[in-house]
């Protein structure tokens, strides 16, 4: 009888290194003789480099190299068509911490005693720290061609919008400000880089969630042709997009190592690691709603500008998420969007878990509530009168096959006892809900090539074993799981029959990374289809023993049988037959998203589109203290529709793991700079939620399977992220009466509004006393 795989609560096929500790991660890699690295940083948020004296750091004993901008004149960035950083400065630095020089040398006393005796000779320059003032007509450019400091702007409308308003009962607009917020990774940064000097080649161990990406940009700044380099990705403590493009010191390792002609271990530190950033940007938010008297969205106008930082990065694309992903998740007739990402002398940002949608549907969640509640309409009411009738195709050209929010409202709704419990809370408690979304992967590749947008290898030999080989990186989201278990199913085998061999440029098929959600759809449907490849060989070499048609075999995992008879052939009889052919069997199975599914033909159209989108409604019970601003989460109910749960146990992992991180960020996370100096780079300053702060969280699987789904399954690891935010805040408004247009919701931010809105209260009452009297 075969074996399922599918649907069964798997542990990670790398839990058992993990827990134990046996799992290496790069700084744990044995490296003999490996040189230290260390980098030299920018005290200044914005100057001119006049010089850079590194004689005296060259002349150092044990000192092996020493290296600057001038020893790389190629810009790099993510986006192809954005790449204006280089991974040491060149004629300019553009925030405090910016990388000038790095060496390399015997260990890290004598790396340090290098870099002090490196001579910085830098004209400051007037520095902005904020969009606005970045903005401002006599500011400075960062960039020579990027004027008004604006590295995007998007404008985009669809449908009839001063039409949509004029028709709304409620036209609702107000103004939202969101602190920027960092990844805060378990896992500190760090390279492994090793120069052959002999053979010309660059072999680097790196924490990338990307490592394609790492390859061709090493391969662009070195100038080196890409196949004299092999990128290995070992173990990674997380990185929530933090490391979803390649960072400075990654470049910075391997032109060290080739500058010393060996090997050099760089080991950012957890200040450094907060430095090098790329997390979601300081945000402000004008939205406008109309809405008509049922509680159906009529129009839509919204304006977003974003802090974006030194560098491009991934800015362009995060500026059009927060505009695309308005959509897809109800019915909008009409929506306007106009997005500013603006450069500032600060960290450049990047993609993070949620990429460019939760500060907007924090704003659009939040509004909705408020504006229930003047029209006398239940929360729930008005989400429903606006849900998706499936297959949709949404106004900006997203293509919706599947959706399951409406049973994410039955089942929040239900657990959270709602109906009998939100008119009756007690004094200081509230109830809210929110409604969320996210793609499961671009349908379109940063990196356009034309090839296949995901590629998995197996190879079977003599032991009857599967070996899959994958690009994709598991970075603690169970994604080789996953894979694993789909080629299982298919095959109808156990699990012990496989294993996973991944992130080595020079063994694995190249893979454009873990983004965006994309690795369980995407990679997925590519073990399927070569699982259905490899099944084919075996069946095949089945039907040569039994001298029928295959059509006839069938294929039972630890038996192949002829259908209607008892005939049959073990599995590793089969095996050994097809061996016979010609040896080792090595199959390939490939994906791509359909053409529909790429969006429309608008400049910016194809950010935000997917071949399947996953859909999560939440509940959050809350606790204010009016006295102090504290605010405690009681508890959170949530579902999540991720089409089809092919480990239930990672799905639920990677619901927890969202609420929580969008915990972190509505109620504690920010970032904070003096004068462009970090003030919050650990895990002191830096409040992310610890276990003590961290509520019961109720998760709800909910299957509504997506035709283009491996298995109909969907994205699960950052659609539930950004619901947290606004039901938290909605929750606050419900006890308190008082609703936040500024995250996080800090006890100081919390206390000053519900003082604010005391002291206006007793100016009201006194005006009205006075005016009473003054009548008598």
């Amino acid at each position: 009888m075969a074996h399922h795989a599918i649907g069964q609560r798997q542990p990670l096929i790398d839990g058992i290194e993990k827990v134990t500790g046996s799992a290496l991660y790069t700084a744990d890699l044995p490296a003999r003789e490996a040189l230290v690295g260390a980098i030299l940083r920018s005290p200044v948020a914005h100057a001119n480099i006049r010089a850079i004296d590194v004689s005296r750091a060259r002349a150092m004993p044990g000192v092996r190299a020493v290296i600057t901008g001038d020893d790389c004149d190629v810009p790099y960035g993510v986006i192809p068509i954005a790449q204006n950083e280089f991974p040491l400065a060149r004629g300019r630095v553009r925030y405090c911490g910016e990388p000038v020089a790095a060496v390399a040398a015997v260990d890290q006393a004598t790396a340090r005693a290098a870099l002090a005796a490196i001579t910085l000779d830098l004209e400051p320059l007037t520095a902005y720290f904020d969009a606005a003032s970045a903005r401002a007509s006599d500011a400075l450019q960062l960039h020579d061609d990027q004027p008004g400091n604006i590295a995007r702007d998007v404008d985009h409308s669809f449908g009839d919008v001063a039409g949509g308003f004029e028709a709304a009962d409620l036209v609702l607009e107000e103004r939202f400000h969101y602190a920027e917020v960092t990844h805060a990774m378990m896992e500190p940064n760090a390279s492994l880089a090793s120069w052959d000097a002999e053979r010309g080649r660059l072999t680097l161990h790196t924490v990338s969630q990307v490592p394609y990406y790492v390859h061709l940009i090493l391969a662009q700044c070195m100038r080196l042709d890409a196949a004299q380099i092999r990128v290995v990705k070992p173990f990674v403590g997380g990185g929530f997009g933090h490391r979803t493009e390649t960072l400075n010191f990654e470049i910075i390792a391997a032109l060290l190592a080739r500058a010393a002609s060996g090997t050099v271990k760089l080991e950012l530190s957890r200040e450094e690691s907060f430095v090098t950033h790329r997390g979601r940007p300081e945000t402000d938010v004008r939205l406008k709603i109309g809405l008509s008297s049922s509680g159906v969205i009529q129009a839509v106008d919204c304006e977003v500008v974003q802090r974006g930082g030194a560098y491009a990065g991934y800015g362009l694309v995060t500026i059009l998420y927060a505009g695309s992903l308005l959509h897809a998740l109800y019915q909008l007739p009409a929506c306007r969007y106009f997005g500013l990402r603006v450069y500032t002398n600060t960290p450049p940002n990047g993609a993070m878990r949620g990429h460019g949608s939760v500060d907007v549907r924090h704003a659009f969640e939040s509004m909705l509530d408020t504006m229930a509640q003047t029209l006398g309409l239940d929360p729930f009411a008005v989400r429903r009168a606006n849900l998706l009738a499936i297959p949709h195709r949404t106004i900006n050209d997203l293509q919706v096959n599947s959706c399951g929010l409406s049973e994410c409202l039955d089942k929040v709704q239900a657990a959270s006892g709602w109906q009998q419990r939100h008119a009756h809370m007690p004094k200081g408690r509230g109830l809210g809900l929110a409604c969320s979304h996210y793609a499961s992967g671009s349908a379109k590749p940063v990196h356009w090539s034309g090839e296949p947008h995901a590629v998995v290898n197996l190879k079977l030999d003599f032991d009857g074993g599967i070996t899959l080989l994958t690009g994709a990186a598991d970075i603690g989201q169970g994604s080789s799981t996953l894979l694993a278990q789909t080629v299982a199913e298919v095959m109808g085998l156990s699990m012990e029959r496989l294993r996973v061999v991944a992130n080595d440029s020079a063994v694995t098929p190249k893979d454009n990374g873990s983004y965006s959600s994309r690795v369980s759809f995407m990679v997925g449907n590519a073990a399927i289809n070569a699982a259905k490849a490899l099944r084919q060989v075996l069946l095949e070499a089945a039907a040569r023993k039994f001298a029928l048609p295959v059509e006839n075999v069938e294929c039972h995992g630890e038996y192949y049988g002829v259908a209607g008879s008892a005939q049959v052939l073990s599995y590793k009889d089969v095996v050994t037959l097809a061996l016979q052919t010609g040896g080792t069997v090595t199959v390939r199975g490939s994906w791509s998203t359909p053409r529909e599914t790429q969006g429309g033909k608008f400049r910016g159209a194809a950010v935000g589109t997917s071949a399947g989108y996953s859909y999560a409604a939440q509940v959050v019970e809350v606790e204010v203290d009016e006295d102090t601003g504290m605010v405690r989460v009681v508890q959170v109910w949530v579902a999540h529709d991720c089409g089809r749960a092919i480990n239930p146990l990672a799905v639920e992992g990677q619901i927890q793991g969202s609420v929580w991180m969008g915990m972190g960020q509505a109620l504690s996370e920010e970032t904070q700079y003096h004068k462009g100096l970090h003030m919050r780079a650990n895990f002191l300053d830096y409040r992310i939620p610890t276990i003590v702060e961290s509520p019961p969280i109720q998760t709800f699987i909910v299957e509504a399977p997506d035709p283009n789904g491996p298995f109909g399954a969907k994205e699960a690891g950052e659609g539930s992220l950004s619901g947290f935010l606004p039901a938290l805040t909605n929750a606050i408004a419900h006890a308190t009466g008082l609703r936040l247009h500024e995250l996080p919701a800090s006890p100081d931010r919390l206390l000053d509004a519900l003082q604010a809105r005391r002291r206006a209260q007793k100016l009201a009452a006194a005006k009205s006393a006075a005016m009473q009297k003054a009548q008598v």
